[in-house]
C-alpha cells in the first residue's frame, strides 16, 4: 500500500491555487492544452521577435504538439500547472529563436574552441548534485547557473556587473517555486547562483528526458524514447560556445538525463569526461520516485505514488540500459568514462575527487580535504531539512526490482 503524500501547502501557498482554480472556473478557455494549442504558443513565442528564425518545423513542430497533448491527456495539471506547461513551451521555442538570432549575428561562436567538459550523469539521486557543486567550487571549472543556461544570449559577453544584475533579475522564479513548493528545497536545493542541469538548456526542439521531472508525461516520453537526440547536444554544444569566455576555464556539467543519450553526447563533445555515478538500484528508484513526487505535486493535485513508482522503475531500466549499451559502441572511444560508486562518494570524498581529476587529465587541488570542508561549511547537509522515503511509499517491491535489474551492476 503506497503511503506518500505531498506536504500540506502554506496558507499562503494554498490561496494561489485556490485563485488559479476560480478563474479556470469563470475562463476555462485560457486554460486549454493539446497539440490544438501549438499555434497558441507559436504565436506566443514569436510575438515581438517574429517568426524568421523559426527553421524547419519538422525538427521542433511534433515535439511540442506531442508535449502538449501528454500535458493534456496524461498530465493531471491544476490550474497553475496547466499555466506552467503552456508558458515552458512558449518559452522554449522563444528561446530556439533568440539563441539563433544571436548566433546569426555572431557566427564566429559557432568555431570557437571549447575545452572538452566534464559531465556528471547517473540515475536520479545518486549524488550527482553534491559532486557537481562541488567540483564547481574549484576556480579552474566554469558550472552554468539556471539563469545562463534559459537565456545565454543574455551573458554573452556581459561584464562582471551586468552578470550579476542579471542574475538578480532571475532570483524571482527560484523564489517562486519556493513560495508554491517548499518541500522541493529539501529534495532538490536551487537558487539563482546554484549550478544547474544541463536540461534547463535543453529541449528547444522540445526533445528533452527533464521534462517529465515536473509533470507526468507518459505519451510524450514514450514518443521521446523513439528520438534521435543529435541536433539537441549540437544545440548545447553552441549554448555552452555562447556562454564560454575562452579563459581556459573547464565546464563542469551534470544531468543525469544525459544518460540514456550518451552517444549523441560523446558525438558533441568529443573528448569529454564522463563521471557515472552507480548507487544501489533499490535506493536509485525510490529516490527518485520520491524526488519526481514532490517535485510533480507543484503542479498537480493528482499525484498517485504508485505510478510515479512505476514510471520511475521503467524510465530507469531504459536509461541503464542505454548507457551500458554505449560502453560497447564505437562512440565510447571518443570520450573517458570513470564509474564512481555512491558509496566511495559518500565515505571516500577525496579519494573519488583525485580519481576525477586524473581521469580529465588535471592536477587535482593542493588540499581536497579542505575543499570539501569548505563545502560543507557553506552548504551543511540537511540544512534544508531531511529527504526521507521508503520504496513501500510509492509500491516499490524490493526483491522485484532487484530482480528486474539483475544486468546492472553498479
Amino acid at each position: 500500500m503506497t503511503t506518500w503524500k505531498p506536504a500540506p501547502r502554506t496558507p499562503e501557498a494554498a490561496a494561489v491555487y485556490a485563485a488559479a482554480e476560480a478563474d479556470r472556473a469563470a475562463r476555462p478557455e485560457r486554460y486549454r492544452l493539446g497539440a490544438d494549442t501549438a499555434e497558441e504558443v507559436i504565436a506566443k513565442a514569436t510575438r515581438g521577435v517574429g517568426d524568421s528564425l523559426l527553421d524547419d518545423p519538422s525538427e521542433w513542430r511534433e515535439g511540442l504538439e506531442r508535449y502538449l497533448e501528454s500535458a493534456s491527456e496524461d498530465g493531471r495539471l491544476n490550474a497553475l500547472g496547466v499555466k506552467m506547461a503552456f508558458n515552458s513551451a512558449v518559452a522554449r521555442l522563444r528561446t530556439r529563436i533568440l539563441t539563433k538570432r544571436h548566433l546569426a549575428a555572431h557566427p564566429e561562436i559557432i568555431g570557437s574552441p571549447l575545452v572538452p567538459p566534464i559531465f556528471i550523469v547517473g540515475g536520479w539521486r545518486t549524488g550527482t548534485t553534491f559532486l557537481f557543486r562541488l567540483l564547481a567550487t574549484d576556480p579552474r571549472f566554469r558550472a552554468p547557473l539556471s539563469a545562463e543556461l534559459g537565456a545565454p544570449w543574455r551573458f554573452s559577453n556581459v561584464t562582471e556587473k551586468e552578470r550579476e544584475e542579471l542574475l538578480d533579475a532571475s532570483s524571482s522564479a527560484q523564489e517562486a517555486l519556493h513560495f508554491l513548493n517548499p518541500a522541493l528545497a529539501t529534495v532538490h536545493d536551487f537558487g539563482s547562483r546554484l549550478p544547474e542541469e544541463c536540461v534547463l538548456a535543453m529541449g528547444t526542439d522540445f526533445r528533452n528526458w527533464g521534462f517529465s521531472s515536473t509533470m507526468r508525461l507518459d505519451g510524450y516520453s514514450a514518443w521521446l524514447a523513439e528520438q534521435d537526440f543529435s541536433a539537441s547536444y549540437s544545440h548545447y554544444r553552441k549554448v555552452l560556445q555562447t556562454l564560454d569566455a575562452e579563459d581556459g576555464r573547464r565546464w563542469v556539467l551534470k544531468a543525469p538525463a544525459h544518460l540514456p543519450e550518451l552517444e549523441h553526447l560523446a558525438a558533441a563533445f568529443p573528448g569529454a569526461c564522463i563521471v557515472h555515478l552507480h548507487r544501489d538500484i533499490v535506493e536509485t528508484v525510490a529516490s527518485g520516485a520520491s524526488l519526481f513526487s514532490v517535485f510533480r505535486s507543484t503542479y498537480s493535485d493528482d499525484v498517485d505514488a504508485r505510478d510515479v513508482g512505476r514510471f520511475q522503475t521503467d524510465q530507469t531500466e531504459r536509461w541503464l540500459r542505454r548507457a551500458l549499451a554505449f560502453r560497447d559502441s564505437p562512440s565510447a572511444a571518443s570520450v573517458t568514462v570513470l564509474d564512481v560508486r555512491y558509496e566511495d562518494l559518500v565515505s571516500s570524498t577525496s579519494s573519488v575527487v583525485k580519481q576525477i581529476y586524473a581521469a580529465a587529465g588535471l592536477e587535482a587541488p593542493p588540499d581536497p580535504d579542505g575543499m570539501i570542508e569548505r563545502y560543507h561549511a557553506a552548504r551543511p547537509r540537511q540544512a534544508k531539512g531531511v529527504h526521507r522515503y521508503t520504496p513501500g511509499e510509492f509500491g516499490l517491491d524490493e526483491d522485484a526490482i532487484r530482480r528486474r535489474f539483475a544486468f546492472y551492476r553498479p
